[in-house]
């Protein structure tokens, strides 16, 4: 146990002890994560930023509010309706298609009226949210992915995390969902993690749960060797959020719409280390280069050209078997 203990270090893998005491307790004012746990308030700082986000239809903050659909919803027959302070994808539910009087989920399933209107109480009521205190229902327009990610994802939307710390896009990975995942871009529901080239953009190994995998399991699909569409405005905009939230260790979630491109779906003060095995590089070594830099606040323009430059590796490295 201890030689593997050894290695790990020695390869800089991150654990969560460490990056709780020396990495988010060190760098994440307390005073500003309800920037990123109040996914409302978040999506209105963003904003203020410039930065794209998905449109926000609606806000139930009242439990008599769920029993007026049709003043929440409008015309908007396909939405997702999410609780501002969850975490782990709990509570998020996805309609795509509205008939007659019953909504359509993302995995093809009749929702009546009424089940909307439950789940509606229960996201006000504070079932998924952190600690179970009472929460506000958010209602967004439905990312539709771009189509380059067609053979890629199942039933739902894949999305990019990127790990950024004081400022600089250190880490990244796609999350791709799965039929275990039931369409959403969730790790633990059962959604593929897949490494990202920071310099290029092209996907390299990917992990289900804790297991290697190079295929998606639903489509066949090889997994690696993948060019994400608009890489570069990816990075620049997880890059500016350090400006927008102020936490120096974050997790930046971002989707790809077929119409507007790459647009922050949410952040995150308390990433998950997941992204390691994905990408089979620890991560503590990217963040020593960063500290070791020493110098003033750079643009984010210049941040993200470091990164890149750093954390770009070669093909044959990237295919490699993970060091550890």
């Amino acid at each position: 146990m201890g030689s593997v203990l050894a290695q790990l270090r020695s390869n800089g893998v991150l654990g969560i002890n460490c990056r709780n005491g020396e990495y988010i307790l060190k760098l994440n004012d307390r005073r500003y994560f309800p920037l990123v746990d109040d996914k409302v308030l978040c999506k209105e700082r963003l904003q203020e930023r410039n930065l794209a986000v998905p449109e926000l239809i609606a806000v139930a903050r009242y439990m008599q509010q769920a029993s007026h659909l049709g003043a929440l919803l409008g015309n908007h027959n396909e939405f997702v309706i999410k609780p501002a302070h969850g975490s782990g994808g709990d509570g998020i539910l996805v309609i795509k298609d509205r008939k007659s009087d019953y909504f359509v989920d993302s995995d093809g399933k009749l929702v009546l009226r009424a089940d909307l209107e439950h789940h509606l109480t229960n996201v006000i009521g504070g079932l998924y949210s952190l600690g179970g205190q009472p929460d506000v229902a958010m209602v967004e327009s439905l990312v539709h992915f771009d189509p380059a990610f067609a053979g890629l994802t199942y039933h739902g939307v894949p999305d990019i995390r990127v790990i950024v710390y004081r400022g600089y896009p250190v880490m990244a990975m796609v999350r791709l969902p799965t039929r275990e995942s039931h369409g959403k871009a969730n790790l633990h529901q059962g959604a593929i993690g897949v490494g990202v080239d920071m310099a290029s953009g092209i996907t390299v190994g990917g992990v289900s749960g804790n297991n290697a995998v190079s295929v998606h399991p639903d489509t066949g699909s090889q997994i690696t060797g993948f060019r994400i569409p608009h890489w570069s405005r990816i990075v620049s905009m997880a890059a500016r959020c350090f400006e927008a939230v102020e936490l120096g260790y974050l997790g930046v979630d971002i989707v790809l719409d077929e119409e507007h491109g790459p647009l922050i779906l949410e952040l995150n003060a308390r990433p998950g280390l997941n992204i390691q095995i994905a990408n089979r590089r620890g991560l503590r070594h990217r963040l020593d280069a960063v500290d070791a830099l020493g110098q003033g606040r750079q643009s984010p323009e210049r941040r993200v050209e470091w990164a890149c430059r750093q954390f770009g590796e070669s093909r044959v490295d990237l295919l490699s078997p993970a060091p550890w």
